[in-house]
Parts: structure tokens; sequence; C-alpha cells
């Protein structure tokens, strides 16, 4: 069976002024590269993918007609959301654990994984917004953190990251601490630090705005609290950016197109 491709783009002529992209929506792996050296286990943790980003993703295109693109591999093969320069594009290590499968890799399979694994993922965002008959008001990034990291609790719900659309932040982060959310302004990571890449990366070049959030994943852990993070997210996006009255769930399943692809390794 051959692997599935390295982008899942979903809804892609949704008509709505948001634009939805996930650099770590999965912990799957091609076939050839086994498990990395890794148990199945840890590829399901948080340093394989961000635990429920995805899902949320799904659940909020109930609410908001827009186009969504996710990475299809483990941010462990390589991470969409940084630079090709950058020394943690593939690491050899996360949160304490080691990646064998990523130690000692020559020049020829680096540029091997850009190409075959991150460079579709990133043409796929740029064909989406360069699709739009209009500009998109927002790109939104959408990450999910770990509530502890290094044995430093993170005490909060949603974190909204910027660096330079400070206005356009704050106001999305009040509107979603309005819906009983706590939020924090460029935590656990900032803006500031280079560590939205993908939304600078694609904003930048097609002049539109863009955010990145951090949602806990401890929130995501069931069904109910995906399909609330959906519903809280929606709405708040349809206030901002939609010209109507939001709608709960006007965006049925049926009308849905794309592959949502394989999330995880199976066990």
């Amino acid at each position: 069976m051959a692997d599935p491709e390295a982008v899942t783009v979903l809804n892609p002529t949704g008509g709505f002024p948001v634009v939805l992209t996930c650099e770590h929506a999965a912990c799957a792996l091609p076939e050839r590269y086994g498990t990395l050296g890794l148990a199945a286990d840890d590829l399901r943790r948080h340093i394989g993918w961000d635990v429920g980003a995805w899902a949320v993703v799904r659940a909020l295109l109930h609410h908001v007609d827009s186009v969504a693109i996710a990475s299809a591999y483990s941010r462990l093969l390589i991470d969409c959301n940084r630079a090709p320069s950058d020394h943690d594009l593939i690491i050899p290590e996360s949160d304490g654990t080691p990646i064998p499968g990523n130690r000692g890799l020559t020049d020829a399979e680096r540029q091997q994984r850009i190409r075959e694994f991150y460079d579709p993922y990133h043409a796929a965002v740029d064909r989406a917004v360069r699709g739009r008959a209009q500009a998109a008001e927002l790109l939104l990034s959408v990450h999910s953190f770990t509530p502890i990291l290094d044995g430093k609790e993170r005490p909060f719900d949603v974190g909204v990251l910027f660096d330079d659309y400070d206005d356009l932040a704050h106001e999305f982060g009040r509107r979603l601490a309005q819906t009983g959310y706590r939020v924090r302004d460029n935590e656990p990571y900032s803006g500031y630090a280079g560590l939205i890449f993908s939304a600078r990366r694609h904003g930048r070049r097609h002049g539109w705005p863009y955010l990145e959030i951090e949602m806990n994943n401890g929130l995501l852990l069931t069904p109910a609290g995906v399909a609330e993070m959906g519903r809280r997210l929606g709405r708040v996006l349809g206030d901002m950016f939609s010209h109507t009255r939001f709608e709960e769930d006007r965006l049925g399943v049926s009308r849905r197109t794309g592959r949502e692809g394989r999330q995880c390794v199976s066990s």
C-alpha cells in the first residue's frame, strides 16, 4: 500500500475569509521510516504531533466555511513550522526522548525530506491562498501544547501568538476569553521569537494578517472537549470575520471535501 500524500486539504472551495493551517496535525510516518526508532506510544505523545489540533480544525469546519490545510506526517519526520535552515527542522531529541532515526542524517537525506514532505505542504498553502477570489482576513495556524513541559505547569487554556498583528491578536484573545477560556498573549511560545514560521511565511508572502493559536491539549482529550473548542472558536471567528450572523453547525460534513488522511501509526 502506498503512503498517503504529504498534505491534506479539506473544503478547498471554502469561502469564509479565514484560512486554517495545521503544521503538526498527524503522528503518522511513511512506512519506510518505521517509527524512527521510537515506541508507537511515544509517537502519540505531544512530541509526535499537536494532540487534538487537527480534530479541532475538523470540528471548526462545522461552523465556518474555511479551507483547511494540514501536514499529514509527524513533526518528528520534519517540522513544517520551521524554516528549512533551522537547526530544529529535524530534531535528534524531543522533550528528553532521543529520536534514533533522526541522528546522523546526511545532507542528502535532509534535502529529500524537505522535497517530499515539507515543500508539498507549503506549496499547498500557497495554492489555497492564490486560489481565493479575494484576499482572506486572517491566516490562522492551529496548534496545541502540553500542559506541563520540563516540569513546569502552563496554567492557561489558549495562547494567541503574534508578531506584526498585535491589535488583531488582542481582539482575538479578548473574545476567546469572553467564552470562558483562560487566554495568554505569546504563550507558551512567542511569535517574536520566530516560532510562528508557517503563518508568518505565508502571511507576509501574500499580504494577509496572520496569527497562531496554541490550545492546551488537556482540553482536547475527549470528543466533547474538541467539539467545544471548535464551537467557541467558530463563534469568535464568525463574530469577527463574517458579515452574517453566526449559525451553529452551518457547514455539514457532507459538504466538506478532501481526504482526512491517516492520523497515527497503528500499534
